[in-house]
């Protein structure tokens, strides 16, 4: 088996139909021999910003000196990014051989894993083998049932900004999704909230209160913007004082708070973490995709937002950064997103949407739309493919323009690939 195969037979697992559940990740882990268990963790569940929140977690315990995984989904660019230790990716020869030994047992199985608990389960693995000390865990969907929650207690269980997602799994309410999102706090545990609205505060309080785990929550009163620009922003969070941050947006500074919140929790536990590790660790903190700028010039902008409340982020970035320039929308989405919302608070900002067709099974038609954004007054453009998107947002955003990607995660890769190839 090669690293191709060995990715292909990951894609390959048939995840329809399934039922939610721990049942078939426990049984893979056990064949395993538990890997997860001898691990030490911090779990981040939530909506929005639980790659920021983990990608800045990871890159301050590494700072500080311990062997760190980081557990993230989906990939931007290459399937390695999902785990990585200190900084680095799964090798091709590392995941080729812990699919070769995991793929008889998942084989062997009554009911055989979804993709997602494969790859956690080889996740796991990988970083039993790597000796790390500890390991940032993101949760791919919701928190009680998802497949990550097979993990004893946390060092601290994290819970980022709840917005309606996945409502069809989750609930239809932010207080439903926020019940779903807390099955992550284990008793006598640590956890760690993102500030939201009261009835969101108190099912997490609740939960704590009953499961004797303390609660802290991040200080927003205590956020202050000092400067920002296109490649950083400074600020003041309490009693730590500008901080360095390339991750840009109102949202991250936020999402930085709910950070040191865990970190001052793991200080608490007994981690030795400096304060010069925790400005190192978001000083060089490192997470593409999100208002990333991937080019100057042309100046081309990659943001996975891709649901309403991305898109609301987003639009505060567009008046922070981008103020007076011509906005180009290169845009894809899945059908079974909201996209007839998602696009609302966007639309005002936007010269000209072009639209691509994202490289998933679940992917609305470029056509649709753009049929759809013309329909409710947009000016938008369907392209044949990715690549010929990228020429043509490039052409309309012209020499003073910006070129503005976003609706799906599933289509950066592709839209970089091409943006390279345009620019060579």
């Amino acid at each position: 088996m090669n690293a191709t195969e060995a990715i292909e037979y990951i894609h390959s697992v048939c995840w329809k139909g399934s039922i939610p559940g721990l049942g078939r990740t426990n049984t893979l882990l056990e064949k395993m021999g538990n890997p997860h268990k001898a691990l030490k963790y911090v779990h981040i569940a939530g909506t929005n910003g639980k790659g920021s929140t983990a990608a800045m977690t990871a890159s301050i315990l590494r700072k500080a000196g311990y062997r760190t995984g980081l557990y993230t989904s989906p990939y931007i660019y290459q399937f390695g990014e999902r785990m990585q230790v200190d900084g680095q990716l799964i090798s091709d020869e590392e995941l080729v051989d812990i699919v070769e030994y995991v793929k008889p047992l998942a084989d062997s199985m009554e009911e055989t894993p979804t993709e997602f608990e494969l790859v956690s389960c080889i996740a796991f693995e990988h970083f039993k083998r790597k000796g790390c000390d500890i390991v940032v865990l993101e949760v791919g969907m919701g928190g009680l049932l998802d497949s990550t929650n097979v993990i004893p207690c946390p060092e601290v269980a994290v819970i980022t900004n709840i917005g309606l997602d996945h409502t069809d799994i989750l609930g239809h309410t932010l207080e439903e999704i926020a019940a779903n999102k807390a099955g992550i706090i284990k008793e006598n545990g640590n956890a760690v909230i993102y500030r939201g609205t009261p009835s969101v505060e108190a099912v997490f309080e609740k939960v704590c209160a009953e499961k004797n785990t303390a609660l802290k929550k991040a200080d927003f009163a205590g956020l202050k913007l000092k400067e920002h620009n296109l490649f950083e922003q400074v600020f003041d969070c309490g009693d730590y004082q500008d901080i360095h941050l390339p991750l840009l947006g109102d949202h991250q500074l936020h999402n930085a708070a709910v950070v040191l919140a865990v970190t001052e929790t793991l200080i608490e536990k007994g981690w030795k973490i400096t304060r010069q590790n925790i400005y190192d660790g978001m000083r060089d903190v490192s997470w593409p995709g999100r208002f990333d700028i991937v080019s100057r010039d042309p100046l081309f902008i990659i943001d996975g937002g891709h649901n309403p409340q991305c898109l609301e982020a987003l639009v505060k970035n567009i008046q922070d950064y981008l103020t007076g320039r011509r906005v180009i929308a290169l845009t894809g989405v899945l059908a079974d997103k909201d996209y007839g919302d998602m696009y609302k608070p966007v639309m005002p900002f936007i010269q000209q949407f072009v639209c691509v067709t994202p490289p998933n099974p679940r992917r609305l038609p470029a056509e649709e739309l753009a049929a759809h954004l013309s329909n409710v007054g947009a000016t938008a453009t369907a392209c044949e493919d990715i690549p010929a998107g990228v020429r043509k947002a490039i052409q309309l955003a012209g020499k003073d323009g910006v070129v503005l990607c976003f609706g799906s995660l599933y289509t950066i890769g592709d839209i970089r690939n091409a943006l390279l190839d345009e620019t060579k």
